[in-house]
């Protein structure tokens, strides 16, 4: 794990019209570690990570102040390309949505609109992608067949392996396996555990077990503000403000 930090969320605050979902938030995300973000239903969790590849400018009315860097650059800067920024931090969100074509070309859709067009670098885009969202073995036999035939763990493996096809920096998963069997949990988070080595990834998990169980450090989200953050052990086993012991310990939420 990294101590370099790949984002930095400096007095973020996200209003949708007058109401506050985030509220001055403070945050370092090192490079090559897994942070997750927990709490309970409209704590801020899935705001915060669609600021983080400005997802959220598409909702009418909604604004921020604060600022919030990847790699030293601020994301917001009218300069960036918004493209660009989301190829770099690429979202996967609990619901698995394959496309309604092959295996393959599900994963190479993503390439082809940047312009990869020769079969071969096709083929290892596709092949590399597969292998890194741990599906290669399961599907190499029948990547031309319709990706809608997968199971639900496999379509969301296949929604990742999409993600990766692009090549991003930071990989953004909003409760990826909320409607998962445990076996299929347990091998996407075997995955992202593989996954940090070359990725940034930030998480909302689809519970506390899950956070403690893949995450290298996370962060206690409560009515849109940052309760507390450190190391997952420290969080998960000895939480130094009284709101995070009480959701860890299941006496709220």
């Amino acid at each position: 794990m990294s101590l370099r930090n790949k984002v930095s969320i400096k007095e973020f605050s996200f209003y949708y019209g007058s109401v506050p979902a985030l509220k001055r938030i403070n945050l370092e995300i090192r490079a090559n570690e897994i942070f997750a973000i927990f709490g309970p239903a409209r704590s801020g969790k899935t705001t915060l990570l669609k600021s983080l590849n400005r997802l959220t400018d598409l909702v009418y009315g909604a604004r921020h102040t604060g600022t919030i860097l990847l790699d030293e650059k601020d994301i917001y800067d009218p300069k960036l390309s918004l493209t660009q920024l989301r190829r770099r931090v690429g979202i996967v969100f609990d619901l698995p949505i394959a496309l309604p074509m092959s295996i393959y070309e599900n994963v190479a859709y993503g390439p082809r609109l940047n312009g990869i067009t020769r079969k071969k670098q096709l083929d290892e885009t596709v092949g590399k992608a597969l292998r890194s969202g741990a599906l290669w073995e399961e599907v190499k036999d029948r990547l031309h067949t319709s990706a809608l035939r997968l199971s639900g763990g496999q379509q969301q493996r296949l929604c990742i392996a999409r993600i990766l096809a692009l090549e991003p920096e930071v990989l953004l998963l909003d409760e990826p396996c909320s409607g998962l069997d445990p076996i299929s949990t347990a091998s996407i988070e075997e995955t992202l555990t593989r996954l940090k080595k070359d990725y940034t990834i930030v998480l909302v998990p689809h519970n506390i077990q899950q956070a403690s169980r893949v995450a290298d450090r996370a962060g206690f989200f409560l009515n849109g503000e940052l309760i507390e953050e450190g190391t997952a052990y420290q969080i998960f086993t000895g939480p130094k403000e009284k709101q995070t012991e009480d959701y860890v310990t299941g006496r709220f939420g």
